[in-house]
């Protein structure tokens, strides 16, 4: 038995690929355009004295920028310094942002420049538990008795 497709013309035929979206990583052109966005922030922060209660004092380390592929969107993760609570300084950020982006305008060439949004990086807390379980005597045992 013949199926829809054996039906139709051979021109009408198309095999159905996966959105590139799904398939691919970030373009070189976000990846340039998200470390400019991270070094041109990172210089931004050190010098603006920022008028909110939450980052007075407060010291924090950019880890990445993605940018979305029509570079007017970025995601900024950050990690703040020093024991302080994570969340009241991402929302003390994303308050802030519309004047970091007017600085980063001032600062970066770019056709456009990214709305910024601000996310706690996860990713030092997610290392440290890898480490205390790697550490663990009985994991430990069973790294050592591979060898």
């Amino acid at each position: 038995m013949r199926n829809f497709h054996d039906a139709m013309p051979r021109t009408a035929q198309r095999k159905r690929r996966p959105s590139k979206a799904k398939t691919r990583g970030p373009s070189q052109r976000q990846l340039r355009a998200g470390e400019l966005v991270r070094h041109a922030l990172v210089d931004i922060l050190h010098e603006e004295d920022l008028r909110d209660a939450a980052l007075a004092g407060v010291s924090v380390t950019l880890t990445e920028v993605r940018v979305s592929a029509d570079l007017k969107h970025a995601l900024c993760f950050v990690e703040p310094l020093g024991g302080v609570h994570a969340p009241e300084v991402i929302d003390a950020l994303n308050r802030v942002s519309k004047f970091l982006r007017g600085r980063l305008g001032h600062t970066i060439e770019m056709r456009f420049t990214p709305a910024l949004k601000f996310l706690h990086d996860d990713s030092f807390d997610v290392a440290e538990k890898m480490n205390r379980l790697l550490a663990d005597p009985r994991v430990r045992r069973d790294i050592e008795g591979e060898g």
